[in-house]
């Protein structure tokens, strides 16, 4: 094997286009891997873990482009280095040579769009303000995809919005559905009389796909950003998308999901909800649940669904139990099936809420948790790129996805870490998120299957599916490909970490 570098100083391209050309090479005949990346910190520590850094790497910044190839033989490398300029510019003619307009100023396109009512922003963050606010001054509500906005930035943005009547949904806020309609990482849901506010992203697609296959429909899902419920942000618009929930006549039903927020935010809240006459479901992901409350993404969802119909909901902890011990007689036939030594657990999360549920499951079943985003009882990784014991990874953290794609859509970096995940001695069971819909990877059984039909043999692969049959990539599909490849597929993302969970209970690792 022959490794090839290149490092072009200040060559910048998005990481769409990055992904699809790292895939290409390493596609190509008698390569046996490649990345094209820029030169951040964690890409470089990626690249090392890999064996793809090059010294001429070692000095590169953020605004570099770094070209690394693994090839069979050094002319395999060569043409495939020869091949680069090709793959980087053949996007942009793509782009150029479509016949759809593209307006490049708010201006323009609301000449073309005059009917629009709503603004997705998804710019570099330093400039996502003053879009923002250009839209908020049209009279547009605003979602705010970018992150990296400044917390002043945002707080004057949804104050602004607030005396005008408007929402702004964000900074970093990855999901929405609003008339039916989704928004930028966000599943294709059957309408209905359940109304969300959720400040956690992929809790939302969980929630909202859970109520809509199950037989109920969502009214609107409005997403906050997860800045919106801490002390300085004030939970504005939380606040101002729960009126606006119990104003909507198609809302019958309001549900709530976020992390804990700051006490004064959550008295905020309460008090408007106590004003209002319609039921109201709330899940404070991690926070102790009071009046026999929903403790799980899809406890709290399925209680929306009957309280949907009004139908009582102290039979749901019964069915939620029967199933629970179903999983537990599961784990106890996979634990069987583990080698001596295997006992450990490795969550690999492109969901930043499913991290966090992992790890708040895990505190009453395993010890010894580490995440490189702890919550909880769990303990920071010493380094993200190398698990302790019961590791915990939200791999669509900043530290990940600055310069490269954000893990729904490139599966690269998770399915490199599977297969260094199950070649440890001491892995017993890799946990896994899917996440369909709009945004996320549009054949993602594609890139798992093969991966998990590689180590299904040597531990015990557990995932959940985020998604609905009318998603692009079809659920069921997905599911029956990765069962068909191995893996255990769950209804939710709390049944497949009560598996994991017990799984190494019975391994012997609590």
């Amino acid at each position: 094997m022959i490794v090839l570098g290149q490092l072009r100083k200040g060559a910048y391209f998005d990481s769409i286009t990055l992904m699809q050309c790292g895939k290409e090479i390493t596609a190509m005949p008698g390569i046996a891997d490649a990345a094209v990346v820029m030169g951040t910190k964690s890409n470089k520590a990626i690249l090392h873990s890999s064996g793809l850094l090059v010294p001429e790497f070692t000095g590169a910044g953020d605004t570099d482009l770094l070209i690394a190839i693994k090839g069979e033989s050094a002319k395999a490398a060569e043409t495939a280095l020869g091949s680069v300029d090709g793959l980087l510019k053949r996007p942009v003619q793509k782009t150029r040579s479509g016949g759809e307009p593209h307006p490049v100023s708010l201006e323009r396109a609301l000449e073309v769009l005059p009917g629009a009512n709503l603004a997705l922003i998804s710019v570099a963050g330093r400039y996502a303000g003053n879009e923002a606010m250009r839209a908020l001054e049209h009279g547009l509500q605003v979602m705010i995809f970018s992150d990296n906005v400044s917390l002043k930035e945002e707080i004057r943005l949804k104050k602004y919005a607030r005396k005008r009547g408007l929402l702004v949904m964000g900074p970093d806020c990855g999901t929405a559905i609003i008339n039916g309609v989704p928004l930028a990482f966000a599943n294709v849901v059957d309408r209905g009389n359940i109304g969300i506010v959720a400040a956690a992203g992929t809790g939302l697609q969980e929630v909202s796909c859970i109520i809509s296959n199950s037989g109920a429909g969502v009214s609107q899902a409005i997403g906050t950003g997860g800045r919106e419920v801490k002390r300085e942000v004030g939970g504005i618009m939380f606040v101002e998308a729960v009126k606006a929930l119990a104003d909507d006549a198609n809302t019958r039903v309001i549900l709530l999901i976020s992390k804990p927020p700051d006490k004064e935010v959550l008295a905020r809240i309460t008090r408007v909800i106590k004003g209002i006459h319609k039921p109201v479901v709330t899940l404070l992901i991690g926070a102790k649940t009071k009046d026999g409350g929903p403790s799980t993404l899809e406890e709290a969802a399925l209680t929306a669904v009957a309280m949907s119909r009004g139908e009582e909901t102290h039979h749901l902890r019964q069915q939620i139990a029967a199933r629970d011990a179903k999983i537990l007689e599961t784990a106890k036939r996979e634990s069987q099936e583990r080698m001596k030594g295997q006992k450990y657990v490795r969550g690999l999360f492109s969901g930043g809420t499913f991290c966090a549920e992992a790890q708040i499951l895990f505190r009453e079943m395993i010890s010894n948790v580490y995440s490189n985003a702890p919550t909880g009882a769990s303990r920071p990784l010493k380094e993200s790129l190398k698990s302790q014991k019961n590791s915990v990874i939200d791999l669509g953290e900043d530290e990940f996805t600055v310069g490269r794609p954000h893990p729904m859509i490139d599966y690269s970096l998770r399915n490199r870490r599977i297969l260094e995940e199950a070649a440890d001695p001491e892995t017993a069971v890799i946990l896994l998120d899917v996440v369909l819909g709009h945004g996320s990877h549009p054949d993602p059984a594609s890139e798992l299957s093969p991966i998990i039909r590689e180590v299904s043999k040597q531990v015990t692969v557990v995932c959940s599916i985020t998604g609905t049959d009318r998603d692009p990539q079809n659920r069921g599909a997905v599911e029956r490909r990765l069962k068909g490849a191995g893996a255990i597929v769950m209804p939710s993302n709390a049944a497949a970490c009560k598996l994991a969970g017990y799984i190494i209970q019975h391994r012997g690792s609590k």
